[in-house]
């Protein structure tokens, strides 16, 4: 808040604000969003496979995101009325927890996009072995090794956020993880293109190779919206901490809003596409929304 006020005195850029009542409404349509494909993933047996086991994963690290603006909307406005204190023992405490779910939602969000992607390259180039690679057990063991490590760090980086030499590795590990996954994408298609040209001739392998070129396109999908939403809070990071009181680092910083209601965007877009790509979702949804047989 006192760099947003200083903001507002060296530039001209007045401060975008985001009615309560978008914030309330988008974070809840996320996390419905997100519930909805965990328990289609829970009641389906045929979706108990390893990348749905991922895709799940992203959908809660969706949910914290939209948890995270929803819990710090309302801290918010109970200061406002009163009822909090800004600088108080309880509200710092309050104040470090939510930050450590946001950090906890990106990490949890680049490390699930990351395990996607390397379940879809090994699905491309390992068709055959893929059943003996990715085991639902390893899987399970990936995703307890991320998601122990996302919490570790997030503790780490919330307790220490100050610290220059936190932050820095923080911020650079988004573009980092993000351009060794553009990396694995490039690869992945170049060596698809290569292996369809040789299997054209075989009519069932070639099915198969564009099953699995959906999926990789699917998850191309995801990356990109990945970056639009959450590319512009994290760069308002790096300018908050940096450059906060540059008049063009302020008036970007003047949109900070806008960028939070990004993040809770992402987390309703995701399950969007997953129905709209993944026939046993769509099947699955159906069943739950209009008692199928």
């Amino acid at each position: 808040e006192n760099i947003s006020n200083f903001s507002l005195n060296i530039t001209d850029c007045s401060q975008v604000v985001v009615p309560e009542e978008v914030f309330f409404t988008v974070a809840a349509a996320g996390i419905l969003e997100n519930l909805l494909v965990l328990i289609a993933v829970i009641r389906n047996k045929n979706l108990h496979l390893p990348m749905y086991f991922f895709i799940c994963s992203l959908a809660i690290s969706d949910m914290l995101g939209s948890l995270y603006k929803t819990l710090e909307n309302i801290f918010i406005i109970l200061c406002k009325v009163g009822y909090l204190t800004r600088r108080g023992d309880f509200e710092k405490k309050l104040d470090d927890a939510m930050d450590s779910m946001f950090i906890l939602s990106l990490l949890g969000s680049i490390f699930s996009l990351l395990a996607i992607a390397a379940d879809r390259y090994i699905t491309i180039f390992y068709a055959l072995r893929y059943h003996n690679i990715m085991t639902l057990r390893r899987a399970l063991i990936i995703l307890a090794i991320i998601w122990t490590f996302c919490a570790g760090s997030s503790i780490a980086i919330a307790l220490f956020s100050h610290e220059v030499a936190t932050v820095i590795p923080f911020t650079i590990l988004f573009p980092l993880m993000m351009f060794f996954i553009l990396c694995l994408y490039i690869h992945m298609f170049l060596l698809a293109r290569s292996h369809a040209k040789k299997i054209a001739s075989l009519p069932t392998s070639a099915v198969h190779q564009r099953t699995n070129m959906k999926g990789a396109i699917t998850l191309t999908i995801f990356l990109g919206v990945f970056l639009c939403c959450w590319a512009p809070f994290v760069l308002h990071i790096l300018l908050a901490r940096f450059c906060p009181h540059n008049p063009y680092c302020a008036c970007y910083m003047s949109i900070f809003h806008v960028n939070g209601t990004l993040i809770m965007c992402n987390a309703i877009i995701d399950p969007m596409i997953f129905a709209f790509r993944s026939p046993e979702l769509r099947s699955t949804f159906k069943k739950m929304f209009c008692c199928a047989r």
